[in-house]
C-alpha cells in the first residue's frame, strides 16, 4: 500500500493542507515541502510505507545567520538537511531521469522543529505539519541535478565539529527518489510540486536536541556552502 493510501495519512494530509490553505489565505506565501520520518526505524515505528510530507511557507524561513527565539517551545530539535531546489513542475509518475532534470540544485538547510508530543500517530503528526517551525536557508543552489559526489557535511555545536558525514543521502534516501515521492503524494491530494519550490529532504544525521543555553548551530556542506542560526 502506498503511504498516501493509508487512511491515517489521508486524514492527516487533509487536515494539514487545510491548515496550509488558511495560512496562505492569511497572506503567507508558499516556500515548498519537507519530508519526515523516512529513516527505516521511523517507518517501522509509525507503521508507514514511505516518508511523510509537510509544507513550508515563507513566514517560516530564517536567513542564514539569523536568530530564533525558542521561548515557549516544548522540545526544540534541529535537523541539518539538504534542500533540493525545483526548476520545473514535477507531475505524478515522473521517472528518475526527469526528476533529476527538474532539480535546479541543492543547498544546506537547518530545519527547526518543536517536538510537542512523541511521534506515534501519523494522522496527528501530519495534522500538526510534522512539528515544523522554521527552516534556515542561505543563498541559491549549486549543482544542477543534485549530484551528491564529493560532499562532506559537518555539523558544528559550541564552535566545534559535532558530527560529519560524506554520504548525505544515507539517512534519507536519494534526493531524486524524494522528489518523485513528494510529487506523487501531493498529486494524490490535489496538489502539485511546482517550479521555484524547495524540498528539505530529512536530517543527514540523527536530529539534534537543542540544549539549554546552546546559542548557535552551523551546518557546512563542503565544497558548496554553509548555514547557521543563533538561538535566543
Amino acid at each position: 500500500m502506498k503511504v498516501w493510501e493509508d487512511a491515517r495519512v489521508v486524514r492527516g494530509m487533509q487536515a494539514q493542507l487545510d491548515l496550509r490553505r488558511k495560512r496562505l489565505d492569511g497572506g503567507d506565501r508558499p516556500l515548498g515541502w519537507k519530508v519526515g520520518f523516512g529513516a527505516p526505524a521511523m517507518l517501522k515505528l509509525l507503521d508507514i510505507s514511505g516518508p511523510l510530507v509537510g509544507f513550508l511557507t515563507q513566514n517560516a524561513r530564517v536567513q542564514s545567520g539569523g536568530s530564533v527565539s525558542l521561548a515557549g517551545w516544548s522540545k526544540p530539535v534541529a535537523e541539518p538537511e539538504i534542500a533540493v531546489h525545483i526548476a520545473r513542475d514535477v507531475p505524478a509518475g515522473t521517472d528518475r531521469a526527469t526528476a533529476a532534470a527538474a532539480i535546479a540544485g541543492i543547498s544546506p538547510a537547518i530545519e527547526l522543529v518543536d517536538l510537542t508530543a512523541p511521534p506515534q500517530d501519523p494522522e496527528r503528526v501530519l495534522a500538526g505539519n510534522i512539528y515544523q517551525r522554521h527552516v534556515v536557508l542561505g543563498d541559491g543552489p549549486a549543482r544542477a541535478g543534485g549530484a551528491p559526489d564529493g560532499l562532506t557535511c559537518r555539523i558544528l555545536r559550541h564552535g566545534s565539529e559535532f558530527a560529519r558525514t560524506s554520504d548525505p543521502q544515507a539517512n534519507t534516501g536519494e534526493w531524486t527518489d524524494i522528489v518523485r515521492h513528494v510529487a506523487d503524494l501531493l498529486a494524490a491530494f490535489g496538489e502539485r510540486l511546482r517550479a521555484g519550490e524547495i524540498i528539505i529532504t530529512g536530517s543527514v544525521v540523527p536530529p539534534l536536541t537543542i540544549e539549554p543555553g546552546e546559542d548557535a548551530l552551523a551546518f557546512e556542506v563542503e565544497p558548496i556552502a554553509g548555514v547557521s542560526v543563533r538561538f535566543q
